[in-house]
This record gives C-alpha cells, sequence and structure tokens, in this order.
C-alpha cells in the first residue's frame, strides 16, 4: 500500500505518511508506473532548463539595448545602418526566449503539483524544445516519452485526482 500524496509506502494501521506526514485517507494500491516515477523529475527538469533560458533571454535584451540601443556611446562601435534592424531582431528573440522560459516554468510547477492542465503544457513545450539541440531535444524526449502514450494519461490523471 502506498500514500496517494507522495507514493510512500505505508504500514497498515498509520493515521499518516512517514514521509510527507498527509493524513491517510484511504490506502490505494498503486502499480510501478512510468509518469508516477519520471514525473517529478521532469517537472525539476522544465523549471531548471527554463531558468536557463530566462537568464539567456534577459542577456539579449540587455545587449540588444545597451550595445545596439546606443545607451552609452562604444567607441568604433557598430554603423547605424547595423543598429536600425539589429536591435529590433535581438529584442524580439530575447522576448521569445522569454515566453519560452515563462511556458517551460508553468509546465515544471504544474507537473510538480500535479495539475490536471500541466500535462497538456509541458507535451506543447516538448516538441517545442525538440529543436533546441542538444539539450532541449533530450528534455523534449524525455518529456514526450514519459507524458505522450495514452496510458501515460489515464496514469497522469489518476496522480492528478490523488494529490
Amino acid at each position: 500500500m502506498y500514500c496517494d500524496q507522495c507514493g510512500a509506502p505505508l504500514q497498515s494501521g498509520e493515521p499518516r505518511c512517514g514521509r510527507c506526514g498527509k493524513t491517510v485517507l484511504g490506502l490505494i494500491e498503486l502499480r510501478r508506473s512510468r509518469v508516477r516515477e519520471h514525473v517529478r523529475l521532469v517537472g525539476i527538469l522544465w523549471m531548471a532548463y527554463s531558468a536557463l533560458h530566462a537568464v539567456g533571454g534577459v542577456m539579449v535584451i540587455m545587449v540588444a539595448q545597451v550595445i545596439f540601443g546606443r545607451v552609452i556611446h562604444i567607441p568604433n562601435g557598430p554603423p547605424p545602418e547595423v543598429t536600425v534592424w539589429l536591435r529590433p531582431i535581438l529584442s524580439f528573440v530575447g522576448w521569445l526566449l522569454l515566453v519560452k522560459a515563462a511556458a517551460g516554468l508553468i509546465a515544471g510547477w504544474g507537473l510538480l503539483q500535479r495539475q490536471d492542465w500541466a500535462r497538456t503544457v509541458a507535451l506543447v513545450v516538448g516538441f517545442v524544445a525538440l529543436l533546441n539541440v542538444p539539450i532541449g531535444t533530450a528534455l523534449g524526449i524525455y518529456t514526450l516519452w514519459v507524458l505522450l502514450p495514452a496510458q501515460s494519461d489515464e496514469e497522469y490523471k489518476a496522480l492528478a485526482k490523488a494529490a
């Protein structure tokens, strides 16, 4: 028998889980599943990966504003013909990275909290991450491996309901 919150083994007759402290309302039998074993790790990885994207997005926006926005005067800096088109492009890329980071953070948080909608959001950002070689591709493949099969949908819904 296992805790329906954290999955820890329970002794019969215990009123609370020894690991998380949740009051045991009813004991449920859970079989080993790919989703149960990996969903927490997928959530943590998405939060870490998204934090890196957020840092990158902020840095790109800062470069666009400081170097190409003429906030400070740089001797022998880029000519005005370049800054006219390069600053908006870099700013757009920076904001795109921040949006991707926000989506990944939301997906990771949702998976850790076992929210119903988190599986869908994680699958969407997982497909998008496949284009970011090599780390994004690896994380995207791992996310899809854990959450994409039809059986994973049923297992995730059961986890979300138990939370």
